[in-house]
């Protein structure tokens, strides 16, 4: 299973803070995991949508497989 957690404004949108998904037989990536989970919700996401893998930063391109646990979280600010 890939566990799929959302953070802040994301899970916010997506009424969810985690969820698990069953690995696809073929290569997925980030993005094809926020699009299962996001469906027509996507448009409403905060863009660039920030993406941590493993709590390692990724990207929307990064691959994922069984076993691993993907964040999405909007972009973060400060001073």
């Amino acid at each position: 299973m890939i566990t799929i957690r959302c953070f802040a404004q994301v899970r916010e949108i997506l009424g969810c803070e985690t969820r698990e998904l069953a690995p696809s037989h073929t290569p997925q990536c980030a993005s094809d995991l926020l699009k299962a989970i996001a469906g027509e919700r996507a448009a409403d996401l905060p863009m660039p949508l920030l993406v941590a893998i493993n709590c390692e930063h990724a990207s929307l391109t990064s691959p994922v497989k069984d076993g691993d646990e993907v964040a999405f979280f909007p972009p973060v600010s400060g001073g």
